[in-house]
C-alpha cells in the first residue's frame, strides 16, 4: 500500500473507527498523489518569475483559448478554460455548504464536511461505491429504485442490493418492512449500507416527517447494537417537495445520530436547478466524531484521488456558472418560480387521476415530490403497454419491472397533462379489451 494511503488510514482510523471499518479495500488504498497537481499548486504560490508546471497554455497572462469558443461565454477565461481544482472551486464548495445549512435546519451546528464537487450525482454514487463497497457487501434499499443503482453497485462492484417494499397497505412508507429487512441484514454482518433516495425515483414519494423520524430511529437503534452503517442519501431531487412530506434531507438527522453511523449526502445542481448538462454534483460527509475535521481531510484526499484517477477533475465552466448563480439577486425568486411550475404539474396529475373514469382504471402509487409518478397494473404487462402507447399513440413512458409504469410529469406542460392521461387510459383499455 502506498505510504500516503497508509498515513491517511491511520489518521482516519484515529478520528473514526467506524468510518475506517466501512472503507472498502480500494477505499483504504486510495490517496491523492503528491505529483503534478500538488507541485503545481506549490509553484502557483512561490514561482514569482516563471511557472512551467501545468499542462495548459498561457497567452498574454490569460489561459489560451479560441475566439470561436469564447464567444459563447460571458465569463472570465480563468473561470472557463483551466482545470478546476481537484475537489472543485473553493467558492462553490463554500456556497453549497451554506445552501445545505440554510435548507436543512437540522444540519446547523453539526460538524459536516465541506462538499466536494463531483461530475453530478451518478459520479458521486460511483465514488461512494469505490470508497465503501467490496464484493458481497449489502446495500439496503426500497424496492422502488433507480435502475442505475444495480449497474453501479451490483454489476460494477459485485455488491448486493437487498430490497423491501417501499409502501405499506396504508399507502405510506413501509416502516415495518424497513425495520424487518434492516434487522435481517444487520444480524448477518457488521457493515451495512442504507441507501435512501427521496424524493424517490421512480415514484415521486418522500416520507412524512413522522416516517422520516422513524427511519432515523430504526437505523440508530441498529448502530447502537454494534453494526457499522453508512447512510447514503441520494438527494438528487432535493427541494422539490409539493405536499405533506419531510422537507429536509435525512442526512441532517443521520450525521450526528451515533458514532457507528457515517452519513453521506449526494446532491447537485443537475435536478435541483434544472441544469442537467452541467454535471455538477456534490458529495458531503457527516459524523459525530470529536475529530471530524481530521476524518474529513482524509476523505477529501481519498475522493480527490478517486477523481484524479478517473476523470482528473470536473467541468470548470459549469462550476463557475453555478457559483455565480448564488450571487444573483433574483436567484431565489427564479428557482421558486420553477418550483411552482413543477408543483402545479404534480397536482394536476392527481386532479386528473382522482376523477372518473381514471380513478377506477388507473391506480397510482403515492407521490408528493420530485419529477415522477408511477401507475401500477396487476392485470397488464407494462412493457406491452409501453410499446402499445408508443406505437399507437406516440406516447413515451418507462416500464419498470412487470407492473409499474413511470410517468415523468416534469417534461409535460400543464395544459397537456389531461391529454396525456387520456391517451394512457385509452391504451390500457385497448389491451384490456384484447384480454
Amino acid at each position: 500500500m502506498n505510504p500516503i494511503a497508509e498515513e491517511l488510514n491511520r489518521e482516519m482510523r484515529e478520528a473514526s473507527p467506524t468510518a475506517y471499518a466501512l472503507l472498502s479495500r480500494l477505499g483504504r488504498e486510495l490517496f491523492f498523489p503528491k505529483g503534478i497537481l500538488s507541485q503545481s499548486a506549490e509553484a502557483k504560490t512561490k514561482a514569482h518569475r516563471f511557472n512551467a508546471t501545468i499542462g495548459t497554455a498561457i497567452e498574454k497572462g490569460e489561459p489560451m483559448h479560441l475566439a470561436v469558443a469564447d464567444q459563447y461565454f460571458n465569463l472570465p477565461p480563468e473561470e472557463v478554460y483551466p482545470y478546476a481544482p481537484p475537489a472543485g472551486r473553493p467558492g462553490l464548495r463554500r456556497a453549497w455548504k451554506a445552501k445545505m445549512e440554510q435548507e436543512n435546519p437540522s444540519v446547523k451546528g453539526k460538524a459536516i464536511s465541506l462538499p466536494i464537487v463531483t461530475s453530478a450525482i451518478t459520479h458521486g454514487l460511483s465514488i461512494a461505491a469505490d470508497l465503501f463497497l467490496d464484493p458481497g457487501d449489502v446495500i439496503l434499499s426500497p424496492d422502488k429504485l433507480w435502475g442505475n443503482y444495480r449497474l453501479t453497485f451490483e454489476t460494477l462492484r459485485q455488491a448486493k442490493i437487498s430490497t423491501f417494499p417501499l409502501f405499506n397497505e396504508q399507502e405510506g412508507f413501509n416502516v415495518e418492512g424497513f425495520a424487518a429487512k434492516l434487522a435481517e441484514e444487520a444480524a448477518q454482518r457488521s457493515k451495512l449500507v442504507v441507501l435512501l433516495n427521496f424524493p424517490n425515483n421512480p415514484t415521486g414519494y418522500t416520507p412524512t416527517p413522522e416516517e422520516g423520524e422513524k427511519i432515523v430511529e430504526l437505523v440508530t437503534e441498529r448502530a447502537k447494537q454494534g453494526t457499522h452503517i453508512l447512510t447514503l442519501c441520494d438527494d438528487s431531487y432535493f427541494g422539490l417537495f409539493y405536499e405533506d412530506s419531510f422537507k429536509e434531507s435525512l442526512f441532517g438527522s443521520f450525521c450526528d445520530a451515533h458514532e457507528n453511523i457515517l452519513a453521506l449526502k449526494l446532491d447537485g445542481a443537475t435536478k435541483e436547478y434544472f441544469a442537467w448538462g452541467f454535471r455538477t454534483g456534490f458529495i458531503s460527509f457527516g459524523t459525530p466524531s470529536a475529530k471530524a475535521n481530521q476524518l474529513y481531510q482524509g476523505f477529501e484526499k481519498k475522493v480527490m484521488g478517486c477523481i484524479r484517477g478517473n476523470i482528473s477533475n470536473c467541468n470548470h465552466a459549469a462550476q463557475s456558472v453555478v457559483e455565480r448563480m448564488f450571487d444573483q439577486a433574483d436567484f431565489a425568486a427564479n428557482r421558486a418560480e420553477k418550483h411552482e411550475i413543477m408543483k402545479a404539474r404534480a397536482l394536476k396529475v392527481k386532479e386528473v387521476l382522482n376523477t372518473a373514469p381514471y380513478q377506477e382504471e388507473l391506480v397510482y402509487y403515492p407521490f408528493n415530490s420530485g419529477y415522477f409518478m408511477c401507475l401500477r397494473f396487476a392485470d397488464l404487462q407494462v412493457e406491452t403497454l409501453r410499446l402499445h402507447l408508443l406505437e399507437q399513440y406516440g406516447v413515451g413512458t418507462i416500464a419498470i419491472g412487470l407492473s409499474d409504469l413511470r410517468i415523468a410529469f416534469s417534461c409535460i406542460e400543464l395544459e397537456d397533462i389531461p391529454a396525456l392521461f387520456e391517451l394512457i387510459l385509452q391504451g390500457v383499455r385497448d389491451l384490456r379489451a384484447k384480454n
